[in-house]
């Protein structure tokens, strides 16, 4: 069953039963976080930044040096606007996890630290398989008292889409608190 944004956006019923995708949290991010995660990529980590404009450039049927040849926000503009199509999830999801993960190293520890859930720098071998309500809501609280709300909720949409476990607790709360709804 394929859905536009707009429509997934308009139903909430339907939202409840769906996790963001990393290409739909592409989609709803705003275009200014988007662009940072993009640029990013281009000014701290190559290869990825190359990996991701190979992948584009396979989707759209073209050569990549016919991206690299386009002004960079021009490039960036085409790159974002391709990565949120389903069939590029692999390349966003690499991308954002990446992006999170070397941007926002903190921001993990914090989350991970707060709820007593051991890491090594923010990564994590094995996830408790539910976790308390209470606990959980201070640590979102934490994190949307030191980070911005939009990145708190990719990450925190990400952290959910990207386990293996996923903690329904933590899908309400994305749900439900309009801190963390993404406006795009």
């Amino acid at each position: 069953m394929l859905l536009t944004f707009k429509r997934l956006k308009a139903s909430k019923t339907l939202r409840l039963y769906l996790m963001l995708t990393s290409h739909e949290l592409l989609g709803f991010m705003s275009p200014n976080l988007a662009m940072e995660i993009i640029t990013y990529a281009f000014e701290s980590d190559k290869p990825l930044y190359r990996t991701v404009l190979h992948g584009v450039a396979e989707a759209r049927k073209v050569r990549p040096v016919f991206l690299e040849r386009q002004p960079r926000s021009q490039r960036h503009t085409t790159m974002l606007a391709t990565l949120a199509r389903p069939s590029l999830e692999p390349i966003t999801a690499n991308l954002v996890r990446t992006w999170l993960l070397k941007k926002y190293k903190g921001m993990l520890v914090d989350f991970l630290d707060s709820l007593g859930i051991t890491h090594n720098e923010g990564v994590v071998d094995d996830l408790p398989a539910a976790m308390e309500d209470a606990k959980l809501k201070t640590a979102i609280d934490l994190l949307l008292s030191k980070y911005p709300a939009e990145v708190v909720s990719v990450y925190l949409n990400a952290f959910n889409d990207m386990n293996e476990v996923n903690w329904p607790n933590l899908k309400g709360m994305l749900e439900s608190d309009p801190r963390l709804q993404l406006r795009g």
